[in-house]
């Protein structure tokens, strides 16, 4: 049984849920998105589920042993001390609201790049700037296949590197030698089964040094709680770096997010969100 993880905030706002109940007064009911648990409720956990929890001041905790715990004893592991990190969490429960979602089918004016062929999920070039090194690149094929060449260019277009993949998405270093000095990069995906298949060119650019220490102060105060490198971790830091307009990374925080825990639906339902509200891919 695939196992589900909830974000709470604690007074505790659900984002999602598999199993889990919560008892408030005599009655168990089914944890659901947006429901506030109080300090004298109870929460379930189901065998193979989690429950990843978030203070209304901010602080986190991930909770996996199956049985009844007292909220009021989760509140008590957590403190009651402000985190940045609240904002953020603010932030995320915001956007996977059914009102957003709501808000986001009734909306037009969706982004076309043109070419149809292959569909690269990363951003415009005004939302390029990535703060991390670590960049992961994925795309949708509607027409060509397997296997893939993406490759990266200088400003010039002279290839810096070419990697070819059977997958539909790829690893890039941006601290690899061969990008030594380039503060941006054109990304390119073509199908090697299909030549005349291709993707528009994007933009990855770094950010400035100004900004790029801006971010790193912020980001050091958000992530004093999330010491670990957990799935759940990586799900509030997407949250984080959306909320700065960094999509790449947040793009890459998703991924990462799956990759740690691939049987969990919840974080492949909120990065399907993510790329939907943010236009970098077209609904059904």
């Amino acid at each position: 049984m695939k196992k589900g993880k909830i974000l709470v905030l604690i007074g505790f706002l659900l984002i999602s849920f598999l199993s889990n109940e919560v008892k408030s007064g005599n009655t168990w009911q089914p944890l659901k998105t947006g429901a506030q648990l109080k300090t004298g409720d109870e929460l379930k956990i189901s065998e193979n589920a989690s429950v990843g929890l978030v203070s209304k001041f901010g602080r986190p905790l991930e909770v996996k042993e199956a049985k009844i715990h007292k909220v009021a004893d989760l509140l008590s592991r957590v403190g009651t001390s402000q985190s940045v990190l609240n904002k953020y969490t603010d932030f995320i429960l915001s956007s996977n609201s059914a009102e957003a979602k709501k808000n986001r089918l009734s909306a037009t004016g969706a982004v076309h790049r043109g070419l149809d062929d292959i569909k690269v999920y990363l951003p415009e070039n005004q939302f390029a700037d990535v703060f991390n090194s670590t960049v992961v690149i994925n795309w949708q094929a509607i027409k060509g296949g397997a296997p893939y060449v993406v490759s990266l260019k200088n400003m010039f277009d002279n290839e810096l590197m070419k990697i070819e993949t059977p997958e539909t998405k790829v690893q890039v270093d941006l601290d690899d030698p061969k990008f030594t000095g380039q503060l941006s990069i054109l990304v390119e995906v073509k199908s090697k089964a299909d030549r005349k298949s291709k993707s528009e060119q994007y933009l990855i650019k770094r950010l400035s040094p100004s900004r790029y220490e801006a971010v790193k102060t912020e980001l050091n105060k958000a992530t004093a709680d999330l010491k670990e490198e957990t799935a759940f971790n990586k799900y509030l830091l997407a949250g984080f770096y959306e909320e700065n307009k960094l999509f790449i990374d947040a793009i890459t925080c998703y991924e990462q997010a799956i990759k740690m825990d691939p049987e969990n639906p919840t974080y492949k339902d909120a990065y399907e969100e993510f790329l939907l509200r943010n236009k970098l891919k077209v609904g059904k």
